[in-house]
């Protein structure tokens, strides 16, 4: 049997639940969940690498979303914004080749 430790969506338990599965719950600090939410976020990049499927992207953008709630990430549109309107976005597909 596969072991795991990680955070897992708000419904899992109750998935888990019909299909009779056992397991352990508990609840993160905030300080965990940050950190957990940041496992989870690279854990999901590196799903949608392998993959490049819409539901590994749409896993991404959940784990992003979680984030955002956080309040120290609270200000992060206004920053992606200013970067946008500063530096551009990528919708030109511009790809650079050079020496650093």
């Amino acid at each position: 049997m596969k072991s795991y430790n990680k955070l897992v969506r708000d419904k899992i338990p109750e998935i888990l639940d019909g299909r009779g599965v056992s397991y352990e719950k508990r609840i993160a600090s905030p300080e965990e969940y940050r950190g957990e939410l940041i496992k989870k976020l690279s854990e999901e990049v590196n799903e949608f690498t392998e993959a490049g499927d819409p539901g590994e992207l749409a896993d991404v953008l959940e784990v992003i979303e979680a984030l955002r709630k956080l309040p120290e990430y609270r200000g992060v549109e206004e920053l992606r914004l200013k970067k946008l309107k500063e530096r551009g976005g990528f919708d030109e597909k511009i790809i650079l080749k050079g020496e650093k």
